[in-house]
């Protein structure tokens, strides 16, 4: 049985990445992206009684939020998720583990969810994500700072948009505007202390270094 090398401990942050097979495109418009982003959010409790797809046509028949958002359980949290954003080929995660394997049951729920949601809605079979996932410790507050801007800064230095608020699969809306409690997914209070606009200042100055240069991407193992 295959085994990591260093196991992911409790109270351990992580930046997680996962990418598709060969590049292939996973996301290919909102409601895909909207639909991990509600798996995300759906599968950081522990234990839930349903598979996420069966949960939404529950939901869908029964219980709704006012503004129609999904309702969650009230079981305990595997992980806390401190920032994320996805792209067309790939996702970026930084968890905080709060359970024994946490991250590891989050992160199988979560890939398998999307698999079988993107096979049965593109007529598809077979694997889409490659191999396991990779996560590296961060060990320093420093470094989550500047690697939360690293994640947020994406899609910018893959020139899909000019600015990461134009982006809407990440977490840099939560840094930087007030976002209702029922709408977040992040939790980062406890780790990092974020002033809005010093820390949209903090990411825009490194927009063209991060373009030209892509240095960050062998820090942390893209």
């Amino acid at each position: 049985m295959f085994k990591r090398k260093y196991p992911l401990v409790v109270g351990g942050v992580y930046h997680v990445f996962s990418k598709s097979i060969a590049g292939f495109k996973i996301f290919n418009n909102n409601s895909e992206f909207s639909r991990m982003i509600a798996t995300i959010r759906y599968y950081q409790k522990e234990k839930p009684s349903v598979k996420f797809s069966k949960f939404i046509k529950l939901n869908r028949v029964k219980e709704k939020n006012p503004d129609g958002t999904i309702l969650l359980s009230n079981n305990e949290k595997l992980l806390e998720v401190i920032a994320y954003c996805l792209m067309p080929t790939h996702l970026h995660l930084i968890l905080k583990q709060l359970k024994e394997s946490g991250i590891t049951i989050f992160m199988s729920n979560i890939l398998n969810s999307y698999t079988r949601y993107f096979n049965t809605k593109h007529n598809r079979k077979g694997p889409l994500w490659e191999s396991r996932f990779k996560n590296v410790l961060v060990e320093t507050d420093e470094q989550l700072f500047h690697l939360t801007r690293y994640v947020h800064l994406n899609p910018v230095t893959a020139y899909l948009v000019n600015k990461p608020e134009e982006w809407l699969a990440s977490s840099y809306k939560e840094y930087v505007f007030k976002v209702v409690d029922n709408e977040r997914i992040c939790k980062y209070d406890d780790v990092l202390e974020v002033d809005p606009n010093s820390y949209r200042e903090f990411v825009q100055d490194m927009v063209s270094y991060q373009r030209e240069l892509a240095t960050l991407k062998n820090l942390f193992f893209e």
